[in-house]
Order: C-alpha cells, then sequence, then structure tokens
C-alpha cells in the first residue's frame, strides 16, 4: 500500500512538473530488468537536452519522460536510451552496447519488439541459432 501511495505521489509530482513547466509527456516502453536498468535507463533519458523527468516503471517496463518539445522529441530521448544498452519500441541498442550491462541487466532479446514504420516486428538473435 505504501509503495502504491508513494507510486502515485511521484506521477502527480511527475504531472506537475510537465504541466508547469509546459512539457509534453510521452509513455514508451524500455526493455530492463532490474533497478539497475531503471536508474541506468532514467539516468539515459534525463541527460537528454530538454528532458525535464524521466521515471521507469520496472513492473510494466514504460518510462515517463516529461520534455520540452522544442528542444527535443522522444526519438532523440529512445535513442539515448539505446546507447546505453536497452532496447526500446522504435530503437534497438547496439550488441556492443547491449553487451556492456551487467549480466542481471541482459534481458531475453529475441522476445524483444521494435515497431518499424508503424508495423511491429519480432527481432530475432541469430547469433544463438544453429
Amino acid at each position: 500500500m505504501k509503495t502504491k501511495n508513494l507510486s502515485l505521489a511521484a506521477f502527480f509530482m511527475f504531472v506537475l512538473v510537465a504541466v508547469f513547466a509546459g512539457n509534453k509527456v510521452e509513455k514508451v516502453k524500455v526493455y530492463g530488468n532490474c533497478d539497475m536498468c531503471k536508474t541506468r535507463i532514467e539516468k539515459a533519458a534525463k541527460a537528454v537536452d530538454g528532458v525535464a523527468s524521466a521515471n521507469r516503471d520496472k513492473k510494466t517496463k514504460m518510462i515517463d519522460i516529461a520534455f520540452d518539445d522544442s528542444k527535443t522529441d522522444v526519438d532523440k530521448v529512445e535513442i539515448a536510451i539505446a546507447k546505453a544498452g536497452h532496447d526500446t519500441e522504435m530503437h534497438k541498442a547496439t550488441d556492443e552496447a547491449y553487451s556492456k550491462l551487467p549480466s542481471c541487466c541482459q534481458y531475453d532479446r529475441a522476445k524483444t519488439e521494435t515497431k518499424m514504420d508503424g508495423k511491429m516486428d519480432m527481432k530475432m538473435d541469430h547469433s544463438k541459432m544453429h
């Protein structure tokens, strides 16, 4: 119950920052497993100029990003997250960036989905095929 209240309070703070700063808010799916992933993903998103806040829900794998759309867009934020080693729906991390993640942060990439031109495309890890 305490976690639910804390999450609700964090969400309202997130919305207030977005409303009063005149920011746009987007929700994006980002793959990762643990609290280290959450920290890395949020840090990568917040490092993009124009991002006011970023909060990832580990359970749903969704990140709420509040940003000034005159300075950046969700695509640039997703690219920054992918460079940190985490796949999003629109941008897949390079194998090099992904391999640098700690072992607890390495998720099953064969199951990640990437949207291209509005279509869902299942990405397969062909390196594990015989």
